[in-house]
């Protein structure tokens, strides 16, 4: 008797039975091992083939053995995934840019010693021509109207001012201008009234009273050798800048501004300047002297680049590349003066303080 108490009741068997469940087949006999204890048939068999030596009756299935790995292809050469190195090129025309400067060069330097008043005649035109860049691509870009017809009035007074009453002529020249800019924009409508005449006032004052510091210089007895100092020192820091930096730039110098300029261009741009200044002072510009030469070629190296981050601040705020077409591998009007507009002031600082302004 089962004392378990998950035994189940015992099922009577006989005809009721058959009926309610059906037939039934007969239980495997039960047999016992050595030990006493009971397993099926079927177990005893397999045991039986296993003590016997042959395979049991009942085998699992056998596992499947993983598939070869296909061979790993053959080693190759290591290759160089950076680019073959290609010789560094000029972004312009450099034909063009050199015939341009030439054709440059042998009209301003025609005017200068032939009559000084058609040189005067030379800076007004570029400043009417830059003036006119500069609001096209404003308004073109940003939708800023500043107004033309005063800006360029205005201008060529100034830098005519400047030529015959000095400093002062150009600042009295100067604030009629601002003022004629207010009262221009005031036939228009009065939306953005202050952003046109911001921009108005900030292109007098960029474009021709920095030149007005040419035709300042002009006014000296050696005011033609002034000119061409203040032109030379200008270039020859610009080419500095460009053939050191070509050659030997890799540390950049502002690469949000401008990713072309470096470090060692500026390097370069300060070496030639100062040592074409100490020539220019020496032998140009009477009562100079050559040390006075190498300050002022440190200067113009500096404010040289300065102007020219200063443009290409403008250029990028705009979204261009150049101000204008007009000259063939140079760009516009005001790509040629980004650079000279902020050093006329300065070398017109200098030369007064080292040998006066007569």
């Amino acid at each position: 008797m089962n004392d378990s108490p998950w035994a189940a009741e015992p099922v009577p068997a006989g005809p009721a039975y058959d009926a309610l469940v059906g037939p039934q087949t007969a239980p495997m006999p039960i047999v016992p091992d050595a030990a006493g204890r009971a397993f099926d048939d079927r177990e005893a068999r397999d045991r039986g083939a296993a003590f016997a030596g042959g395979p049991p009756l009942r085998t699992e299935m056998p596992l499947q053995e993983p598939m070869p790995s296909p061979p790993p292809p053959p080693p190759q050469a290591p290759q160089d995934a950076s680019p073959p190195p290609q010789k560094k090129r000029a972004g312009r025309d450099l034909r063009a840019a050199i015939g341009v400067g030439v054709g440059l060069g042998a009209v301003i330097f025609a005017s200068l010693f032939i009559v000084k008043a058609v040189f005067v005649g030379v800076i007004v035109v570029a400043v009417v021509v830059g003036l006119w860049e500069l609001t096209s691509r404003l308004q073109e870009k940003k939708g800023i109207k500043a107004p033309l017809v005063p800006l360029a009035v205005g201008g060529a007074a100034m830098v005519i001012a400047g030529y015959v009453r000095g400093a002062e002529g150009a600042w009295v020249a100067m604030a009629l201008t601002a003022l004629a800019v207010l009262v221009w924009r005031m036939t228009e409508p009065p939306e953005d009234y202050l952003k046109d005449v911001t921009a108005g006032v900030f292109a007098a004052f960029y474009v021709p009273f920095l030149a007005t510091f040419v035709a300042m210089l002009l006014t000296a007895e050696d005011g033609p050798q002034r000119v061409v100092t203040f032109l030379l020192l200008t270039v020859v820091s610009d080419t500095g800048a460009y053939a050191v930096g070509w050659r030997f730039g890799k540390t950049k110098l502002a690469p949000r501004i401008s990713p072309g300029k470096t470090r060692e261009g500026l390097f370069g741009a300060v070496a030639f300047a100062m040592g074409a200044g100490a020539l220019c002072m020496e032998f140009l510009i009477d009562g100079g002297s050559w040390w006075q030469g190498l300050l002022l070629g440190l200067a113009v190296a500096v404010s040289a680049t300065l102007g020219d981050l200063g443009e290409s601040m403008i250029k990028r705020d705009l979204g261009i590349k150049d101000m204008g077409t007009l000259l063939p591998g140079h760009g516009g009007i005001m790509d040629r003066l980004d650079s000279l507009l902020p050093t006329a002031p300065v070398v017109w600082l200098l030369l007064a303080a080292f040998v006066g302004t007569g």
